[in-house]
């Protein structure tokens, strides 16, 4: 019995994690485009992807920062939203994302910063709560896609998603982020439909504020 039991739970285990995998990735599949595919929406959503030690952007990182601009400049969409970790003094996403999109030329009035995006469910949170977005583009590799399209719509987002990959990336760190993402899909069914934590919040400070008449 304890045999079948060592072996059965680890299997299980496993299971689930792949059912949940293929859950997001069937949802997300129709809302993932070409960036000359998409349809148009106000924002586009980058999420942060770390920085390194001199405090510029990784190479996923700026990938995600150009196809954002590459979405503004074909006029996809109006406004970019930075969203990165800045709970640390010496380590801020957002604005190094805002650095590397004026290096692309674009302009810093349609360029807006989320500190508080430490997860993509605080980041699709917070674009709803403190942004008032109702219809985003999310930007990230590939691999993220299914998982952030899938947590966006489940907090009341219409999410359509652009892939960010312009680089072919080591197959190491694509098989790490592939094995790294059936725990984090794990973890976002616990939040979106379990738990529902409650990310940073603060004054709402929305991207389109409505306008008196």
């Amino acid at each position: 019995m304890i045999t079948v039991l060592l072996i059965g739970i680890p299997i299980i285990f496993i299971g689930l994690l792949i059912l949940l995998r293929v859950i997001t990735e069937v949802f997300s599949r129709p809302r993932i485009f070409t960036p000359e595919q998409v349809p148009p929406a106000p924002v586009a959503i980058v999420f942060g992807a770390g920085l390194r030690r001199d405090g510029q952007p990784t190479l996923v990182l700026r990938d995600r920062v150009s196809m954002g601009a590459k979405l503004y400049s074909s006029g996809k969409i109006s406004k970019l939203l930075m969203s990165g970790d800045n709970r640390f003094i010496d380590y801020n996403e957002p604005q190094a994302m805002r650095e590397y999109a004026w290096s692309l030329g674009i302009p810093d009035q349609d360029i807006v910063l989320d500190f508080a995006g430490r997860s993509t469910y605080d980041t699709c949170y917070r674009a709803k709560a403190i942004f008032g977005l109702r219809e985003v583009i999310l930007v990230t590799q590939r691999f993220h896609l299914p998982r952030a399209i899938y947590t966006c719509s489940m907090l009341g987002l219409k999410a359509t998603g652009v892939a960010a990959d312009w680089h072919p990336y080591r197959r190491r760190a694509i098989w790490f982020w592939q094995m790294r993402e059936l725990f984090a899909t794990l973890n976002a069914f616990w939040e979106i439909h379990v738990h529902r934590p409650l990310p940073v919040l603060g004054k709402p400070e929305p991207i389109f504020p409505e306008k008196t008449p």
